[in-house]
Parts: structure tokens; sequence; C-alpha cells
């Protein structure tokens, strides 16, 4: 799910597909725990994270990654086997002034047709490191503990009451969906979008979230659609899409 997009950039991931850069408020949180930096580096990057996102509505898997640090010309990523995934550099005016937040999505593979073993193993368990320059010439580093611990998909289910008063429930989850690696699931938060304008996150105790009437009532009537993402501590995350009818 792509918002407020400023600008775009093709770059290939192991041959998943192109990137797609994203900025602006109603992009989803980039960290569900504290970010681990790189001992030694000479400057850190305050955000290096690399994850999961499966739609377990769609039954499609992919890779996501966020970072974000002190004004850089160029930064790769390498994976635990030694292996450069992502080498993005600044060309022009960028490579002079330099870039600092970056988010792009790999292509999301429906595991109907690609299977989640090959998948997995693609992107292997262990630490990723984030290595770059700043336009000082500086080093820029930080890494990110990437696991395979994914979450099953909310169950969630919908109240519409009178006076616009739209309930969103699920049951908490506890485990990964059906036929993943079955690693333990602590989760630290869920988020709800309904919409374009409505967002928010909230606590890994939470079950439900009241959406509020003023914005229920500025929809048309109609069929609109949900999506109820839960957030594991390794910043892997699993969306349920649902929808209500106004």
């Amino acid at each position: 799910m792509n918002r407020r997009l400023s600008f775009q950039l093709a770059a290939a991931v192991l041959g998943l597909g192109a990137a797609t850069f994203l900025v602006g408020a109603m992009a989803r949180p980039i960290a569900s725990r504290p970010m681990k930096t790189k001992a030694g580096g000479d400057v850190p990057l305050e955000i290096s994270q690399i994850h999961w996102e499966y739609n377990s509505s769609a039954n499609d898997l992919g890779v996501q990654v966020s970072l974000d640090g002190e004004d850089w010309k160029k930064v790769k990523i390498i994976d635990p086997d030694g292996r450069t995934l992502f080498d993005v550099r600044g060309k022009g005016p960028f490579r002079q002034l330099g870039l600092t937040e970056l988010f792009f999505e790999g292509a999301e593979p429906s595991l109907d047709e690609f299977p989640l073993d090959e998948l997995l193993d693609l992107f292997p368990e262990g630490t990723y490191e984030f290595e770059g320059r700043t336009v000082d010439d500086d080093e820029i580093e930080g890494e990110w503990e990437f696991t395979h611990a994914i979450p099953d998909g909310p169950h969630v289910s919908v109240t519409m009451g009178a006076n616009n008063l739209l309930r969103i429930s699920w049951t908490p989850v506890t485990a990964p969906p059906p036929g993943f690696p079955n690693e333990p699931i602590v989760i630290t938060g869920y988020q709800v979008i309904v919409g374009e304008l409505f967002q928010v996150t909230l606590p890994g105790s939470a079950t439900s979230v009241t959406v509020a009437p003023e914005y229920v009532a500025s929809l048309a009537p109609g069929p609109h659609g949900f999506e109820v993402l839960a957030i594991e501590r390794s910043a892997n995350q699993t969306i349920t899409a649902g929808s209500f009818v106004k």
C-alpha cells in the first residue's frame, strides 16, 4: 500500500521487483523495537531495518526496507552470507546534497505460485549490514537482526452501529500462519487503516478500535475497505484485509 508518494525509483532486489520510495504522514511506522547500530561505525544510521510483510488475505509475502540517517550519498545492504542485496547512490545534485530517509518494498509474490521455502531461502535469517558514505565521505553504517518470525493474520470482526459507530475487533495473534516457520511470536502492536485518512497504531495488548464517527460520517454510502496489521517484535508484520458497508 503506497500513500503520498514523493518520488519513485526503479531498483532490483534479487530480481523480485522494483522499489517504491515513500514519505508522508500515512506511512506505516518503520520500527517496532529499538534500532541496533553497528559498533565502530563513524556515523550511525538512525534507522536501518529490513522486515517481512505478509498479506494473509491475498497470501503474498515480500520484504520491506527502511533507513534514515545523516545526509548520505550511497548505501548498500549486505545479507548474512555476504551478498550485496541492494546498492543505491545519488547522482548529480543528490550526490552533492545527499539523501536521508529511504523506504522501499520488494515485489510480493503470491505463495500460491512462489513456494514459501524458496522465498525464505532468498532472505536468510541473521544480521543484515547497511554500509555507505555521507556527503562528507564519512562511513555511515547500521545493522538489523532479520528473522523469519512472521505473525499470523488477525482474525477480525466488524460492528457498524447507529450514529456512524464503527468498531473493528480482532483476536490476539500468538502464532505464525499455518505452514510458516514455527518460531515464537511476540506482538508489540497493531495498526488499523481505514480508507486514506484514518490510521492508528495501538499497543500489542489491544483487541479493538472505534473509528472516529466524524470520519465514518464523511464516507460515501456503500462498501469500504480496511486493514488490520499485527506487528511482531522483529518488525515483521501481517495484514488482514476486510470491509464494511456504510
